[in-house]
């Protein structure tokens, strides 16, 4: 009797799969983002680890036709004589729906092929391995080819902390080397030690300074719950939670300690008589889509688990087979019924976004917006309503792994519009120079904290200390590959 493991946001399904989808050792659904800077995305980048032959690659080929041809969003768009002479990666991308601006908006920008997925199970659980920091690239000044990295946030514990590097800080050098458009990527992304030098702001501009520190990258495991804490503001209380990724539990564990962490964190609301929240999801990539519905369940307004949080949207081929099997609520992802949910005494949730708020963190944001008031503040979210699942041959004789795009989401008002992002209600640009996160001076909180205290409710507002500098990327943009959205793992026998 052979085992699979299917990705099923905590959906009890005890019929077996499609034969068809037999074929498939793991079905991680997952909303995979990069953005063009994000090098996951680049067939250059994925390159195989051993020299694959011709006829290697042919068995490899036929195996990502006939999966995407059964499983792929777009399925009536593959091509009905695919050259299958190419190699693995170049044959999956040219079968792609690809995306194009002007003439094909509603295309695929996210489907993706590796060799081997070993690694992504770690990293979609947060562990990597890291120097524990996040941060931004820039081009130094218009026109320059000089690059800086601004850090976004430094991981407790994590070698970059310990090294004593910290939010705000501004990386120029690399191992003695000026930072610049050509070599960024090898030296930052490239090896496990790394000797930092940094530049100081003043006011708008960047001095260079002497200061060096040094940092050797380990393997290790991110607690995404980054910060919580509760401000009193005139007759409100402000529970504010900064989160970073959503992902229940440590690689390997099955206890769910994250979200058992989150529920803590809302109960403790709860007993404090927190009545407004703001939301950090402003360097939330995404992840596994039952701690985005744990969350949201925590949150909602009169929410239940009679109430649908998304549905899912599959091609023409597989929605009746799976519909066969499971019935609807395959399709569907209900709230949860939470003890500690705070929904009842909040008239609205501020969710603070950037560019770096995407799938699973855009689902909190579409998913509540049949029940409550969502504002959004910060700059405009990534854009991404659209899943994919990851394929691997459960035989083990091909050892590629597939990321298809295979739905698209809706929620309970059958909305799914913003695959351009969500502008934001009060437009915040976090400025050259960062304040902690939780400071209630930080710009993005501080904006929250005013409209708690009655400022305009839809307001676009420039921040003239604004980093305006050219962006480049994101080392986010490489966290478990990008952004995500990803389906929780449940054995299933055959």
């Amino acid at each position: 009797m052979k085992k699979y493991v299917v990705n099923n946001m905590q959906r009890n399904l005890s019929n077996p799969l499609p034969t068809r989808l037999g074929a498939t050792k793991w079905f991680l659904i997952i909303g995979f983002i990069l953005s063009l800077a994000s090098c996951k995305n680049t067939t250059d980048d994925v390159t195989p680890q051993t020299e694959t032959t011709s006829a290697e690659s042919q068995t490899v080929n036929d195996w990502i036709l006939e999966n995407m041809r059964e499983l792929y969003y777009w399925n009536d768009k593959i091509p009905a004589n695919p050259d299958k002479t190419l190699s693995p990666d170049k044959f999956f991308d040219s079968i792609l729906y690809k995306y194009n601006a002007t003439s094909n908006p509603n295309g695929d920008r996210f489907s993706w092929i590796e060799k081997s997925g070993t690694d992504l199970q770690a990293s979609l659980s947060g562990q990597t391995v890291t120097t524990g920091m996040e941060y931004n690239l820039y081009l130094r000044a218009s026109g320059s080819s000089d690059v800086i990295a601004q850090v976004l946030y430094v991981l407790p514990n994590s070698p970059a902390q310990k090294a004593g590097l910290k939010r705000g800080d501004v990386i120029t050098r690399v191992n003695g080397q000026t930072i610049t458009t050509t070599n960024y990527s090898d030296l930052l992304f490239s090896g496990t030690t790394f000797t930092f030098g940094l530049a100081s702001v003043n006011g708008s501009a960047l001095v260079d300074t002497d200061k060096t520190i040094s940092v050797t990258a380990t393997t290790f495991q991110e607690n995404p719950v980054f910060l919580d804490s509760v401000y009193t503001v005139g007759s409100k209380k402000v529970g504010y939670l900064v989160y970073n990724q959503f992902v229940p539990g440590a690689n390997g564990s099955d206890a769910d300690e994250y979200d058992t962490q989150i529920d803590a964190i809302f109960s403790d609301f709860k007993a404090k008589g927190v009545n407004e929240l703001v939301l950090d999801l402003r360097y939330n990539p995404g992840g596994y889509t039952s701690s985005s519905a744990n969350l949201a369940s925590l949150i909602g307004k009169g929410v239940s688990s009679s109430k649908l949080y998304f549905r899912e949207e599959w091609n023409s081929t597989i929605t009746p087979q799976l519909q066969r099997e499971y019935g609807s609520n395959f399709f569907v992802q209900n709230f949860l019924d939470k003890s500690q949910n705070i929904g009842s005494n909040l008239s609205r949730v501020i969710v603070l976004t950037t560019d770096h708020t995407a799938s699973a963190s855009e689902l909190i944001i579409n998913g509540l917006r049949p029940y409550m008031t969502v504002t959004t503040i910060g700059t405009t979210t990534y854009g991404k309503n659209v899943g994919s699942i990851t394929i691997t041959d459960e035989t083990g004789k091909i050892q590629w792994g597939m990321q298809p795009i295979v739905f698209k989401s809706y929620n309970n008002a059958g909305q799914s519009d913003y695959s351009t992002g969500f502008t934001p209600n009060v437009e915040v640009e976090e400025p050259l120079a960062l304040l902690p996160l939780g400071n209630t001076k930080e710009a993005l909180l501080s904006a929250a904290l005013n409209q708690i205290a009655g400022g305009t409710a839809n307001l676009r507002q420039g921040v003239a200390t604004g980093n305006t500098l050219p962006a480049l990327g994101s080392s986010i943009q490489r966290k478990a590959g990008g952004q995500l959205m990803v389906r929780q793992l449940k054995a299933i026998k055959l």
